[in-house]
């Protein structure tokens, strides 16, 4: 694998830490098994975000040639956790690399919340569409 030169004939390319995140962030929802993403731990509770919150899981480390991810995560209860870690970082890494050209050197994942069927129900109807 050939190293990526930043500095093409027309200047130098820097991606933001933001749009790494977004990426990253969308990718893992995505994911099969994965309930949302998670702001952290407040009060014992993980609290669930998606949509346009989804940067709030996710904190990243980007260089000139590479990046590094961490993911807070909820799973879906009954998933295999460890089978839908490996899914996302698989995907993660995937969409990064192909839309940025970095090389991502690890995808860290930690596991902070099990999404139950009711508590979905519960969150879809706190937020209920604004457009029928």
């Amino acid at each position: 694998m050939s190293e990526m030169n930043p500095t093409n004939e027309t200047g130098l390319i820097r991606i933001s830490d933001d749009v790494v995140s977004t990426i990253a962030g969308l990718a893992a929802l995505e994911t099969p098994g994965i309930a949302g993403m998670s702001a952290g731990i407040s009060e014992g509770l993980a609290k669930r975000l998606s949509g346009k919150n989804v940067q709030k899981g996710v904190s990243v480390e980007v260089g000139q040639l590479e990046a590094a991810i961490d993911l807070r995560i909820i799973v879906h209860y009954g998933s295999k956790i460890q089978d839908v870690c490996r899914d996302l970082q698989n995907n993660v890494r995937e969409q990064v690399e192909n839309m940025t050209g970095l090389n991502v050197v690890e995808v860290n994942v930690k596991v902070e919340g099990v999404a139950f069927k009711e508590e979905e129900k519960e969150l879809e109807e706190e937020s209920p569409n604004r457009v029928k």
